[in-house]
């Protein structure tokens, strides 16, 4: 696959009426990783996205000619610290671009909001694009949907806007 002319793509606010979109778009995601039907069961409630979450979690999407590629959610912890709560790019985006481009807009977004610290939850599969974004692995975090499994923790830095 050729990689995508950042240009092209367009970043904006979610919409309320994206919420089932971004929902089914956040399980395909997951599941090009190669996760079985009762795995992906049990991360639907986690993955789903309710319409009046999308302001509140800062919901962005990524088109690429008006059609949503992806999309990223940010969930305030504390004044400091704000976590990248979804970040999901279409299976067939995967390696173009969308996902760097995603987490550069909730970085920038992030910091200008006057967050200091990103933290990211991340799947296993994801680990080196957080690390190649500067993602430092910062430990573990128990799943909410699979009872012992385990997931990556980072932090990245933010830099002032």
């Amino acid at each position: 696959m050729t990689r995508v002319d950042e240009a092209r793509f367009e970043i904006r606010p979610a919409r309320p009426g994206e919420a089932a979109l971004l929902s089914a778009l956040a399980l395909r995601s997951k599941a090009h990783w190669g996760y079985d039907e009762a795995f992906m069961a049990a991360c639907v409630d986690e993955l789903s996205v309710a319409p009046d979450e999308l302001t509140r979690r800062r919901a962005h999407v990524v088109t690429v000619e008006g059609e949503v590629v992806g999309f990223y959610t940010l969930d305030s912890l504390d004044a400091r610290r704000v976590e990248l709560g979804h970040l999901f790019v279409e299976p067939a985006w995967i390696g173009r671009g969308c996902g760097r481009a995603l987490l550069e807009h909730a970085r920038r977004t992030a910091g200008a909001l006057g967050y200091r610290v990103m933290i990211i939850q991340g799947d296993p599969n994801a680990a080196a694009f957080y690390r190649a974004a500067g993602a430092r692995r910062v430990g573990a975090r128990p799943s909410d949907s699979v009872p012992g499994r385990t997931l990556p923790l980072f932090e990245l830095e933010l830099s002032d806007p």
